[in-house]
């Protein structure tokens, strides 16, 4: 009896040593229902995929836990505990997974097929929402079911703390531009949900492709808005249509940053120079900061760690050299950023007003609204607005 108990635990222990270890699988293969290859399956692994082993081998097979929890077979070739270059992999012409490096990604996914879609923590429809997807957006996949109604981790690994998921039907091969573009054509003009969606999916993919899409995908979007006559919506999609004017008529990088190289604010009164104060100069002209902090700065990109943070701007600060320079400034009626005698930004400035006049200069993004960058040569000035004034502008440094 001891060494019957006694065996049941060795098995326990090494089937838990094995869930927590990491395994990958170094061939494409599928999840099957039984240790048969000729047998059903239940969805398909991409080279790569990370797996928990939930048995010891079994002629030749492991039983396993894919990334969305599904359970199956695996035959143990294909089983390693790290992936090399020397990998021969077997490729399974029928995986709809994407093999990666198709200037959308570069490792195995599919594609967001839908407008706005919540990328959940749990495959359950109640779970917390991490993330909002749109149409044509890249997504990691090592696993997709079989069965389009599962859900797919999107995130190609197993960490729950940031794992997400989705249901497999929203996602499949990059939509195409023309095609969603003829769709929205032949609808009748009085199928307002139906032209509402595809109007959505047309837009949200015009921001994943090329700058020129904007202009069309905002033509069709628009005539739908004008049809619902929300004014919050037309508001909305009226800022963007000029954002998509501005952003089709780009300048050259070089032309960006000789416009915004000679910047500096104007802090009640006070110029900076450039972006700079002496540190001396800094507590001269706005006494000693109301708090201090430290900020973890592994790339090396601000003066020190040593921020003074004022009521409506702060300074990363290099004490011993006496040197002092601005990250952020709240606007407001003291504070504002000249880059020429004619070109400033201040709190009168209206957001429809900053993208009518520096359109051109900007990027912008459908995912960070009311947000835009003027580019720097080794930096960025990102600029924020909230109810249409201008809130902030912050020095975004690169690594």
């Amino acid at each position: 009896m001891k060494k019957h108990f006694l065996l049941i635990a060795i098995l326990f222990c090494s089937a838990l040593i094995h869930s927590q270890e990491r395994y990958f699988l170094n061939s494409d293969t599928r999840l099957y229902t039984s240790t048969n290859t000729a047998g059903d399956f239940l969805g398909y692994f991409k080279y790569g995929a990370e797996v928990r082993l939930l048995s010891e081998s079994k002629n030749g097979w492991y039983k396993v836990r894919s990334d969305n929890f599904s359970e199956g077979y695996v035959p143990e070739q294909f089983i390693a505990k790290r992936l090399n270059a020397k990998d021969v992999q077997t490729k399974d012409p029928e995986n709809p997974i994407i093999e990666g490096n198709d200037n959308y990604y570069g490792s195995s996914h599919l594609f967001v097929l839908v407008a706005g879609l919540k990328a959940r923590a749990l495959p359950d429809k109640n779970s917390k929402i991490r993330a909002i997807l749109f149409t044509g957006d890249p997504v990691a996949v090592n696993y997709l079911p079989k069965n389009p109604g599962e859900w797919v981790n999107i995130q190609g690994h197993s960490d729950p703390e940031y794992a997400q998921f989705t249901l497999g039907k929203f996602l499949g091969k990059r939509p195409d531009f023309n095609s969603l573009l003829k769709d929205f054509d032949k609808l009748n003009i009085n199928a307002i949900t139906e032209r509402k969606t595809i109007g959505e999916r047309i837009v949200e993919l015009a921001w994943n492709s090329e700058n020129a899409k904007l202009a069309p995908a905002y033509q069709r979007y628009y005539e739908v808005v004008k049809q619902l006559n929300d004014p919050k919506l037309l508001a909305d999609t009226e800022l963007n249509i000029a954002i998509a004017k501005g952003l089709a008529k780009t300048k050259k990088p070089e032309e960006i940053t000789a416009f915004s190289k000679k910047a500096e604010f104007l802090l009640k009164g006070v110029k900076t120079k450039s972006l700079f104060f002496s540190q001396k100069d800094l507590v001269k002209n706005f006494g000693k900061p109301p708090k201090k902090g430290t900020v973890s700065d592994e790339c090396g990109i601000y003066l020190s760690e040593l921020f003074y943070y004022y009521p409506d701007f702060e300074v990363s600060v290099d004490e011993k050299q006496n040197q002092a320079e601005i990250t952020k400034v709240f606007i407001n009626e003291n504070n504002k950023l000249v880059f020429s005698p004619t070109a400033s930004l201040d709190h009168s400035l209206t957001e429809k007003a900053f993208i009518e006049k520096y359109g051109t200069y900007i990027g912008a993004s459908m995912k960070n609204p009311h947000l835009y960058a003027i580019q720097l040569e080794d930096s960025e000035f990102r600029i924020e607005f909230r109810d249409g004034k201008l809130f902030t502008i912050e020095i975004i440094f690169y690594c």
